[in-house]
């Protein structure tokens, strides 16, 4: 697990098939007010092996005991798609002080195609990688294979380096779980009352879960938290737009410190 910085505890929850690394460009932006844990998931690359069948559960029981074994008891969670749908569990449990949700995953109807929509996109991500990713060294030089190869997950994949997008081919292909997590017919349960300050944060070029789709939804399962669009970024905001995304957090943990809430 990655560890950086000093104060609050904010712990970073990454998406499916992606894992810790994801985070690398944040944590030197969130270290300087707060000390950063990124966890990787069971399953995925650099986490925690899974067997067969996994389910969220499992994500959110691994999550919990990475939370004992750092002696973290309420720290605030922070989680992008899969991760902020394992940070809201997590708060169901009654351990965060508050979460800052970015487009978190399960807030869909799993009646209806919009589940399905998202999960097929990225099962193409799967398959795309899987084919080219012989040539990535080269081809990842040019930014418009950048920008081609994050176009789900990013307004402007050029941004995303040569290595970084190498390291997430190599997350996505070394991700034991994506295909139980891909196929899940689970959704997030309402959460209310809210055990804790919720910020959901979206991004408003989503197009894994757009705004205007899976928003409503989420907002419906959390009536009680904070609404926020975050301008100008896709799935992976910190990709985009790391600044906004640092910002938006250290905001959110300022304003729901432990400090604050002991002095409540």
């Amino acid at each position: 697990m990655l560890r950086e910085g000093n104060g609050e505890p904010v712990v970073l929850f990454h998406g499916v098939t992606c894992s810790e690394r994801v985070w690398s460009p944040l944590v030197p932006l969130l270290s300087p007010h707060c000390e950063v844990f990124a966890h990787t998931s069971l399953g995925h690359r650099g986490g925690k092996a899974a067997g067969p069948g996994i389910g969220i559960s499992d994500l959110v029981d691994d999550a919990e005991a990475a939370l004992d074994q750092l002696k973290l008891d309420r720290p605030h969670l922070v989680g992008n798609s899969l991760g902020g749908w394992i940070a809201l569990e997590l708060a169901r449990r009654g351990r965060a002080s508050s979460v800052c949700a970015l487009s978190p995953a399960g807030c869909w109807d799993v009646a209806k195609s919009g589940q399905r929509q998202a999960t097929d996109k990225l099962k193409g991500v799967v398959r795309l990688t899987r084919a080219t990713r012989w040539a990535l060294p080269l081809a990842s030089r040019l930014g418009i294979i950048r920008k081609f190869a994050m176009r789900e997950n990013a307004v402007n994949g050029a941004r995303v380096s040569s290595q970084e997008l190498i390291s997430m081919a190599d997350d996505l292909l070394g991700c034991t779980a994506k295909y139980d997590l891909l196929n899940t017919t689970e959704a997030m349960a309402p959460l209310t009352p809210a055990p804790c300050p919720v910020l959901l944060a979206w991004a408003e070029f989503d197009r894994i879960f757009p705004p205007e789709v899976n928003g409503p939804i989420a907002r419906e399962l959390i009536p009680e938290a904070e609404w926020r669009v975050l301008p100008k970024v896709g799935h992976l905001p910190m990709l985009d737009d790391p600044e906004l995304v640092a910002k938006t957090i250290i905001d959110w943990v300022n304003a729901h410190s432990l400090t604050q809430q002991a002095a409540g």
